[in-house]
């Protein structure tokens, strides 16, 4: 290589950069109001859950396992990351435009011509029948002279970047999942374990009413309430094993798994964590995995109104090709090298509109990237808020939940007392206490579920759980 040839080689390269800077434009991230995201909870402390391994913050040991084996079977979480390979795929492809291209060839070309055709005079003998011969090399280059093809590597960078954070939030949304399917799981145990109880205890109630009834303190109709209100709580035991079961499926479809049992602890053993801290509302653009992925598209939208700047503008390309070429196989390298060196330049003057309606296009999307982008960190600011309160409440309920079922199982054995000594009540007084007394056992259940699923969703909403 000449020394001219690597002179002109470096001022295109310095043009290229040069110029490229004056026609895209550099990416910066957009001015975002994140003031009062939480609504009213206003906090300098950046600590937050967001950065604790799952670990830390689910430490049932059965509930671990389950979200170990989600995270290596779950088909969603798979299939995204079969998506980052598609993206590195692409990532490498538009590296190697910014490369020149080299082909090789050979070939063999056997051909014969009309002598008429060639207008010799009478009585002249030549051959018509040809054979040659060739074997050479072929190279390519266009220069990124307005950054055209630089922005497009920033386009498929961005869009690697958005499938991995995509990746991350497919396995922050798997680990909520099955958090939450497996504390429905055992609230719902927990609820058929009361209405068991439950129900053998109104077995025995219509067994002493029919008692009574022989000694006269009660009359038939008591008897057939009992009866009825036993029936009330058989008849809900079916509906909390079949809710049994479809939670145990569903679990089951999150960890990769066929339908089948699944072992679990119990209600009362779950112990959730104290403190939750949240942070400060701007660290979501950099923990929770879809703010970054909507970023990510946003920043691909800019890259790609880069992209559309540059087709106004000409392309220089370079090309080159040599090698050997014969008529005759013994004598091949034997002064027969050939070779040509062109550069083009092309000039977009009449296209039908088309570079300004990619131009347009893409300035639209980029708007709507950004609007999402906006978008989904509102949104996630409302499910930090959501589930910040929704422990609040759950949490505010607790004593009061307590103190209300202690009196409300007071108030069964006081008329149950009354009935038996006393015509001052009534077996409706029982049947209502007891109605009352289930349903507060009930909501304490549900209560309870709030709570550790407000955690769960608290976390994810922080974007916890990809670390």
């Amino acid at each position: 290589m000449n020394r001219s040839y690597i002179k002109y080689t470096l001022l295109i390269a310095l043009l290229s950069a040069t110029l490229s800077c004056k026609i895209t434009k550099t990416y910066k991230q957009p001015d975002l109001n994140t003031n009062d995201l939480y609504r009213g909870k206003s906090t300098t402390d950046t600590t937050t859950i967001a950065t604790l391994p799952w670990e830390k913050l689910l430490t049932d040991t059965v509930l671990q396992a389950l979200i170990h084996e989600g995270l290596f079977n779950n088909l969603n979480l798979k299939i995204a990351v079969q998506k980052i390979y598609e993206a590195q795929a692409a990532l490498g492809q538009s590296k190697a435009a910014l490369l020149p291209s080299l082909s090789a060839n050979a070939s063999a070309t056997r051909s014969k011509q009309s002598a008429a055709s060639l207008n010799y005079p009478p009585g002249t003998t030549i051959s018509t029948l040809t054979t040659s011969y060739q074997l050479g090399l072929s190279t390519s280059w266009e220069a990124d002279i307005w950054g055209k093809l630089s922005s497009a590597k920033r386009v498929a960078f961005n869009n690697l970047l958005q499938t991995d954070a995509a990746k991350r939030a497919v396995q922050t949304q798997l680990i909520a999942d099955i958090a939450n399917n497996y504390y429905t799981l055992i609230a719902l145990d927990k609820e058929l374990d009361i209405t068991v109880r439950t129900l053998q205890n109104r077995i025995k109630d219509v067994e002493t009413m029919k008692a009574l009834k022989e000694g006269a303190v009660v009359n038939g109709a008591a008897v057939v309430q009992s009866e009825a209100n036993r029936y009330a709580a058989e008849v809900a035991i079916p509906d909390l094993k079949r809710s049994i079961r479809e939670t145990e499926n569903a679990l089951d479809i999150l960890v990769g798994r066929q339908p089948g049992a699944l072992n679990r602890a119990k209600l009362d053993e779950q112990k959730p964590v104290d403190s939750l801290q949240t942070g400060i509302p701007s660290q979501l653009l950099k923990n929770r995995p879809d703010v970054q992925q909507a970023e990510y598209t946003f920043r691909s939208a800019f890259e790609n109104t880069n992209l559309a700047r540059t087709y106004f503008y000409p392309s220089l390309t370079i090309t080159a090709s040599g090698g050997w070429s014969n008529l005759q196989l013994k004598d091949f390298f034997v002064g027969s090298v050939f070779y040509n060196v062109a550069a083009g330049l092309t000039q977009p003057i009449f296209n039908q509109g088309i570079n300004k309606a990619r131009l347009k296009t893409a300035q639209a999307q980029q708007l709507e990237a950004l609007y999402s982008f906006q978008q989904t960190l509102l949104v996630a600011g409302q499910e930090v808020s959501n589930a910040l309160y929704a422990y609040q409440s759950s949490t505010e309920k607790t004593g009061a939940r307590s103190k209300q079922i202690a009196a409300l199982t007071k108030a069964v054995d006081y008329t149950q007392e009354l009935l038996r000594y006393s015509s001052a009540t009534n077996y409706t007084d029982v049947l209502t206490s007891e109605q009352n007394l289930l349903a507060a056992q009930l909501d304490g259940v549900n209560d309870r579920l709030q709570q550790l699923q407000a955690i769960v969703n608290l976390y994810r909403a922080l974007g916890g759980g990809w670390r």
